[in-house]
């Protein structure tokens, strides 16, 4: 059994965001930068999954961005994975879903693999769109929101998030496609002895103009903060002053008393 798992390098979402010189994306300056968290519970059910099989599947992990996601290869392949694929591109962030997907679906065929682990979505454009396209690329079934998740002979059975507190549970025919979401594990930390073996592991360097041609879709109009709001008020004194004072406020800022 042959396994991929798409991962991406994120920002904190602690950081501080602010626009970048071009304003259609952020600035990296003093960013901190991690494997995305929907991502890291794909890299933990493909590492559960060659465990409970008793290692025989190989899995792939495969990044596309700089230099600097190799970091998140790493990790992942400290976490269990048994090889890298950095698809090298320095403006990974102009990219659309639709090029990152069909760059990744480049990658991938004629590599048979039989399941596809991806995050439900990137913490950092949230389009939920790269797993969906992917499939549908390589003509592969696809569940999303998986919560759950049991492979059989021949057939991976998804246990599915919906809304409202609702779930479903789906039937696909491998190969296939699982898109990961909260609350599907607990993404386990790496060990040092396994963060010390992930340094001899192979990670492929390839060029994205090798797998890319095709042009965007859609395009990143603009990237910014919203307006901020005014100040909050504090009132103080006893209730009926209190109450005056918000009556006032009331008459005075909103109209809603008159």
């Amino acid at each position: 059994m042959k396994i991929l798992v798409c991962i991406k390098q994120v920002p904190d979402m602690e950081s501080r965001f602010r626009p970048d010189a071009s304003g259609v994306w952020y600035s990296e300056i003093d960013m901190a930068f991690r494997v995305n968290e929907y991502d890291e519970f794909a890299i933990e059910e493909a590492v559960r999954l060659k465990e409970k099989l008793g290692g025989e599947p190989e899995l792939t992990v495969l990044s596309l961005g700089p230099d600097r996601v190799v970091e998140g290869i790493k990790k992942a392949l400290a976490m269990g994975c048994d090889r890298g694929i950095h698809v090298q591109d320095s403006s990974s962030h102009l990219k659309d879903p639709w090029q990152v997907a069909s760059a990744i679906a480049a990658c991938a065929r004629g590599e048979n693999y039989d399941l596809i682990f991806t995050g439900l979505q990137s913490q950092d454009r949230g389009s939920a769109q790269v797993g969906v396209m992917l499939a549908e690329l390589l003509d592969y079934p696809c569940a999303t929101t998986a919560i759950g998740f049991e492979c059989g002979q021949g057939t991976v059975t998804v246990k599915r998030e919906l809304e409202g507190g609702l779930r479903a549970v789906v039937r696909l025919k491998t190969p296939a496609l699982v898109t990961c979401q909260l609350g599907l594990n607990q993404p386990r930390y790496p060990t040092l002895p396994n963060i010390m073996k992930a340094k001899k592991k192979e990670i492929r360097a390839v060029p994205v103009s090798e797998m890319l041609h095709e042009e965007p879709r859609t395009v990143m109009a603009g990237f910014y903060s919203p307006p901020k709001k005014g100040s909050g008020i504090v009132l103080e004194g006893d209730v009926p002053d209190q109450v005056d004072k918000l009556i006032g406020i009331l008459k005075d800022k909103t109209g809603l008393l008159r």
